[in-house]
């Protein structure tokens, strides 16, 4: 296997020209899942990578429970330079687990204590919160999905505003928008080199909620007058898995992207288009490299798997 067997490391930076050129070419609900998925699986395959890699590095070492048979000279001759590769990966696994283990119990920290302040309030989609501080945002789970507004934001709203702020946060929920973004946070956790995607997915969430309320509205410019509003006094959500109007995203590039004509509801440009041509090249890429990842996680397992004495 050699150098190879790193390869789902790295490879994670071969899918950055993607997530640019899906952010401009793509329809928001199609980049959305298109990024998601393909940093899901680098993410796995590099975790997948890195437990593989603390096996053979450690296999050696006296009193470890591992089969003997992976620590035979031709498994630890499939990784160069095994024993510092293989320990410089427990720290390394390590902090995955602990960056994961974090995020998700933050996420599910917020989304109880969220759904706790609710409590006594009508059971509408909708809970308004007497608060001098504007924020609203979708809060998934629990009984029923709501969307979360303070009176002080309402207060910001003209009435077509407000409607555009109701129907963005009903396109998060309906889209299940708050399972892609936990999704690429994990993702972004288990590899840095990864965090562009996730930065990517962000603001293709919240694309895919403006054209779903500019559509619901029928105003491209309320939606963008209400982002705009409800950047200047809004606060950020309790956690960066929780979507709301005016977080996160380049705020200037969605207002510009609503002022301008709908995007395509094809799912791709045509490759005899220059953008095509670029767009379809770096999937391409991207999707090889997801594949080379997971070819060389699969190789180096059914190498141990090969190792391992009946």
């Amino acid at each position: 296997m050699g150098i190879f067997v790193f390869l789902p490391l790295v490879l994670p930076l071969t899918a950055w020209p993607v997530a640019r050129l899906a952010e401009q070419r793509l329809h928001p609900r199609t980049a959305t899942v298109l990024l998601t998925w393909v940093c899901t699986v680098m993410a796995l395959c590099s975790t997948v990578c890195l437990a593989l890699l603390m096996v053979v590095g450690t296999a050696q070492l006296p009193g470890n429970p591992l089969p003997d048979g992976w620590s035979d000279p031709e498994v630890r001759e499939s990784v160069p330079r095994h024993e510092v590769a293989g320990k410089a990966a427990i720290p390394a696994l390590l902090a995955v687990v602990a960056g994961c283990g974090r995020a998700l119990l933050r996420h599910r920290r917020v989304r109880r204590r969220a759904h706790a302040a609710l409590r006594g309030l009508p059971s509408t989609q909708v809970a308004v919160l007497p608060d001098t501080q504007p924020y609203a945002y979708a809060l998934p789970g629990g009984p029923r999905d709501r969307i979360v507004v303070s009176t002080a934001m309402l207060g910001c709203l003209a009435s077509r505003e407000r409607r555009a702020l109701f129907a963005h946060e009903r396109a998060h929920l309906a889209g299940r928008h708050h399972r892609y973004l936990l999704l690429v946070q994990l993702a972004a956790r288990a590899n840095p080199f990864l965090r562009p995607l996730r930065t990517a997915v962000a603001y293709t969430a919240e694309r895919w909620a403006d054209e779903a309320a500019a559509q619901a509205v029928g105003s491209r410019k309320a939606v963008a007058r209400a982002i705009g509003t409800a950047a200047l006094v809004s606060r950020p959500t309790p956690a960066p898995t929780l979507a709301a109007l005016a977080a996160p995203g380049p705020l200037p590039r969605r207002v510009a992207a609503l002022l301008a004509p709908a995007p395509s509801t094809r799912t791709w440009p045509s490759v005899f288009t220059t953008a095509g041509l670029a767009l379809w090249t770096a999937a391409t890429g991207a999707a090889l490299s997801a594949m080379f990842s997971a070819n060389s996680a699969l190789t180096l397992l059914l190498l141990l798997r090969t190792a391992t004495p009946l």
